[in-house]
């Protein structure tokens, strides 16, 4: 991911202390690009001996589906290691529309098919599929305007050049905060502590709505097991302190932690789930 984001700064903090646990360097190397793809390639390219490790996020459910040559699988080539946190989506729009409910939403576009818009962070990810998500769930007509990174979306939606878009709330909390933007629904089956008033896409009427963009760790498949263990039991205690649990939450996240076990079979659940929406929204790169 690019430095400065919400899935850097989680892996910074993490890493801090892992260093110090394990008496090793750990350096966090940013390699963006292709939906997570480049440093996927790159992690496969080196030795399986704990040593260089992926940052998996949603991205490597989705790209599952949404990639059709892609050059790995991410269960086939990687052993997950642990979930680190998961940060809620949340449905934004301008502050100055007169939208204020999902229920608006759904009449407005009801009242103009194929007019309204939602952005997103490109085809294909995250922000997009949650759209096609939600226009499916609400039998809706909105049309899909894909950008190269949330802060081109952030412009041309505070700008009232889209109706709408699917945000983390990290990434939108600070324009909410402002009263740049106006928090709709949140797509997790609880409110958010910085978002208290803002309802869930259930409590809105859309059931079975929940994404999240989350990360953990994952390593070579073939890298072997004590060292996937170690890394597992280091982690789940530094996601433990206080102070790194309420600097995730300040970021509006949620640290997570469990076994490996518990992340694979996360992992394979999201790439299940975003495979039907992937399929159905005919969304391909």
């Amino acid at each position: 991911s690019p430095a400065g984001g919400a899935t850097d700064i989680v892996s910074g903090l993490v890493a801090a202390d892992l260093q110090t646990r394990v008496g090793q360097p750990v350096v966090v190397e940013n390699r963006p690009g292709a939906g997570g793809n480049i440093a996927t390639e790159a992690v496969l390219r080196e030795k399986a001996d704990g040593y260089t490790i992926l940052l998996g996020t949603i991205a490597h459910a989705t790209n599952m589906s949404v990639y059709k040559n892609l050059k790995y699988d991410t269960l086939r080539d990687f052993k997950p290691v642990i979930q680190f946190s998961a940060a809620p989506s949340v449905l934004v729009v301008n502050a100055k529309s007169p939208i204020k409910t999902v229920d608006d939403i759904v009449k407005q576009a009801g009242e103009k098919p194929n007019e309204m818009t939602f952005g997103s962070t490109g085809v294909g990810g995250s922000p997009h599929l949650a759209g096609e998500l939600f226009r499916m769930k609400t039998n809706i007509d909105i049309r899909h305007v894909p950008y190269k990174g949330a802060g081109p979306v952030l412009n041309d939606l505070m700008g009232g050049f889209i109706d709408m878009s699917f945000m983390t709330i990290p990434g939108a909390i600070s324009q909410i905060q402002a009263g740049a933007l106006r928090p709709i629904a949140i797509a997790s089956d609880t409110r958010s502590a910085l978002l208290p008033d803002t309802p869930t896409l259930a409590e809105s009427g859309v059931k079975d709505f929940l994404v999240s963009s989350w990360n953990g760790l994952l390593v070579r498949k073939d890298t072997p097991p004590a060292i996937v263990e170690k890394l597992n039991r280091e982690i789940n205690e530094i996601l433990k302190q206080p102070k790194l649990v309420k600097q995730i939450e300040i970021e509006g996240s949620a640290p997570v932690g469990g076994t490996s076990e518990d992340f694979e079979k996360f992992i394979q659940s999201e790439i299940t789930r975003w495979a039907e929406v992937v399929k159905q929204a005919n969304v391909t790169l």
